[in-house]
């Protein structure tokens, strides 16, 4: 028995992370691969079985790991976001939610033929999206501009809100009467506020005081954090059920927009977890489907599926965005993105089951329609909005775009040569004779601290897809590959080797605390400032079948370093240390010349 139970968490964790490294490798969303292994894992091949794996633990695990997700959310949610999209995501999370539950209410009461409180409560679960969906979507499609911050924030904030909603819906079927049912709705709102508020804003004010006055240590910073967390979360929900969602948004809210501890190391831990929680969980609700569950897939389910997208989510967005400051390419593609996820599903189980024990008809179709609809829009959304947001123009197409931190002068000449060649380029460098040199040589650069936010409110990273770091200082290298490996991808952060990258002992060495190196082991800033003091220069040569790489490299009788290549697709590869260039015809390659081949130029 034990054996069994160790096989079906592996096998969770296993299927989870699996469906993660295979959406990365195919470039497709990753929630489609997480459905469908639980449903083959699930009720097609029953190796898997949820229920009988976790027992009674399924609904409490299930509800504390989409707290950690919230929490997580809100931890990436800065007020000063607002400032424009401020009234857009007030209005989708209440007027957006006002919509999408009267019309999902009508929809289920007369094209599915519900009964009419089962029809509100199902209205009530449907206006949720979720970060647990908008999240991998968001990463996959890369929307430019203000798009991507809507809906993040709607995505987030609106999960304890319909929560709520649907707690309300419930509480207020059971008590049956219109003046009971009133008092109860204004009362749990009541609740809501004053538990959410209380738990959550305590806990992270209480997490403060604790970092800032040294009374827990660097090494336990995570778990206190995550302890605290769920504290927030079950007395929230001791109060209130489902409030501890709100609270939890809320910590994270706070601790995200504090000036006095830094929580970078916190928010990593936490986005992290957030993946192995989001894979298990797809891969745990799946496989609690039924094949039976499939009969509920009929002409008017799909009707209903249908006009979800075309009809309910366009409308709630046009309703929202109304006189608000949006092109209607970016209305467009808010109107095609509202994916239903794990809240949804949890809810709706949650629900089905008390509402059975006190004997209400048609209950049974609360889990399969919710499912319906969260793999119909996952498919649908998934598959859809990559195609349409480059078609609108609002994708971020694999960008080549390069950061440099550091505006000294062979860095300038890199970042002139890679913006000839029609790439987006911005320069940082704290320095400012050398950002003042930058902008006069007319290059984008920023004058201040890399690791500022205030740099990130003046560069826009879209179209950036790497970061180079060609300061003399490895340390500082080292520091903004870190910084930067979230934004672009551990692959796609470089940094100069070290004077001595083979000293033992050497931090630089360390790869999880640095990024790629960049050129070569010996090119240094220090070796590759000394050619430069020499005469060397920085200059663009396009390979033909005439003239191939090994004649370019007899050109300058192999004192050309190949620092950047630009290939067929127009995509900008950094050559690291560890690689080979051996380009063919059609590709550019932007070299170091030394001084004793500049003559040969």
């Amino acid at each position: 028995m034990n054996e069994d139970l160790l096989i079906g968490l592996a096998s969770i964790v296993l299927l989870g992370v699996g469906s993660q490294w295979l959406a990365w490798r195919l470039k497709l969303p990753s929630i489609l691969f997480l459905l469908t292994f639980g449903f083959i894992a699930g009720p097609l091949t029953g190796f898997l079985h949820p229920d009988e794996l976790l027992g009674h633990l399924l609904q409490p695990l299930v509800s504390v790991s989409v707290a950690i997700i919230l929490f997580e959310g809100g931890m990436s949610l800065p007020i000063k976001e607002l400032r424009e999209i401020g009234q857009v995501v007030r209005n989708l999370i209440t007027l957006g939610v006002l919509v999408t539950w009267v019309l999902v209410t009508a929809m289920a009461y007369w094209l599915l033929q519900l009964d009419f409180h089962i029809s509100l409560l199902l209205g009530a679960i449907l206006v949720v999206t979720g970060p647990t969906v908008i999240g991998p979507l968001l990463r996959h499609v890369r929307p430019v501009g203000r798009v991507a911050n809507i809906l993040k924030w709607e995505g987030i904030t609106i999960d304890p809100v319909g929560a709520l909603l649907a707690v309300l819906v419930f509480e207020a079927i059971i008590a049956g009467e219109f003046q009971k049912a009133s008092v109860v709705v204004i009362f749990g709102i009541l609740k809501t506020i004053v538990a959410g508020v209380a738990a959550g804003v305590l806990s992270a004010k209480l997490l403060i005081v604790l970092i800032k006055r040294y009374w827990v240590p660097d090494f336990l910073h995570e778990e206190i954090t995550l302890t605290l967390m769920i504290g927030a979360f079950v007395f929230s929900n001791h109060f209130q059920g489902e409030s501890g969602l709100f609270a939890v948004t809320l910590m994270g809210m706070v601790l995200a927009n504090q000036k006095t501890v830094n929580v970078r190391h916190i928010v990593e831990f936490k986005e992290n977890l957030r993946v192995l929680i989001i894979s298990s969980l797809f891969i745990l609700l799946a496989a609690r489907l039924q094949l039976s569950d499939l009969n509920f897939i009929n002409s008017r389910s799909l009707i209903f599926l249908t006009s979800l997208v075309l009809i309910v989510r366009p409308a709630s967005v046009m309703i929202s965005s109304w006189r608000a400051n949006l092109s209607w390419k970016e209305r467009a593609f808010i109107s095609w993105m509202a994916p239903r996820g794990i809240v949804a599903a949890a809810i709706s189980s949650i629900f089905a089951l008390r509402l059975s024990q006190v004997g209400f008809p048609q209950t049974e179709h609360l889990v399969p329609l919710t499912f319906m609809v969260i793999i119909g829009t996952v498919t649908i959304y998934g598959l859809t909005a990559l195609p349409l947001a480059r078609w609108l123009g609002l994708a971020q197409s694999n960008p080549q775009g390069l950061l440099i931190v550091g505006a000294h002068l062979w860095a300038r000449d890199l970042a002139r040569a890679v913006q000839q060649e029609g790439y987006k380029v911005w320069l940082v460098d704290s320095n400012p004779s050398n950002a003042y040199a930058a902008r006069m040589e007319h290059l984008s650069c920023f004058g201040g601290d890399v690791f500022s936010e205030k740099m990130l409110d003046q560069i826009d990273l879209d179209g950036i897809g790497r970061l180079l770091a060609l300061t003399s200082n490895d340390e500082a290298n080292s520091l903004a590959a870190l910084h930067f490996r979230e934004t672009f991808g551990r692959h796609e952060v470089y940094q100069l080797s070290p004077d001595n990258p083979d000293k033992e002992g050497d931090s630089s060495s360390s790869h999880h605390l640095r990024g790629r190196y960049l050129f070569g082991k010996k090119l240094s800033h220090r070796r590759i400032t000394d050619l430069y003091s020499k005469g060397a220069v920085i200059k663009t040569t396009k390979l033909t079948k005439e003239f191939d790489y090994e004649d370019f490299q007899k050109h300058y009788h192999g004192g050309a370093i190949p620092l950047i290549v630009i290939d067929h697709g127009s995509r900008l590869v950094v050559i690291s240390a560890n690689d080979r260039a051996t380009p063919g015809p059609g590709i550019s390659i932007i070299a170091l010349i030394t001084k004793e081949n500049v003559s040969s130029s």
